[in-house]
């Protein structure tokens, strides 16, 4: 078993700017993550947004800014969110996945539509 990566669009609804980048689909992290220079590259101000205290997977603590909102694009499914501006690679958390109900394969190493929901994501509201 590997690390599973997969393709998504980025897409800033606010300066119309968009993107397509190779994601690290991690179903551990949280959030989506992205790296500065995109972020700087999709049109935000990073000195303008708000500052998020996160818990790094080695247990240290980071402050980093959240931006958006962010507009992430898998296949014929995207979701809006706020992402953090972290890390030298694009990262597809738990929240991005779950919002757009897709799964991910670590044997395979890809990720997919939740094919019990093939049409539009599904998801649970209790």
């Amino acid at each position: 078993m590997g690390l599973a990566y997969t393709d998504l669009v980025l897409e800033s609804t606010s300066g119309n700017r968009r993107m397509q980048v190779r994601a690290l689909a991690d179903s551990g992290a949280v959030f989506m993550s992205i790296p500065e220079p995109m972020a700087l590259q999709l049109g935000f101000d990073t000195e303008e947004f708000s500052i998020r205290e996160v818990t790094l997977a080695d247990g240290s603590k980071k402050r980093v800014l959240m931006i958006g909102p962010l507009r992430v694009h898998f296949r014929d499914r995207y979701c809006d969110l706020s992402a953090l501006v972290l890390g030298d690679e694009p990262l597809m958390g738990a929240v991005p996945m779950e919002m757009m109900d897709l799964l991910v394969h670590p044997a395979s190493q890809s990720v997919t539509v939740n094919p019990e929901s093939p049409y539009f994501p599904s998801a649970h509201a209790k």
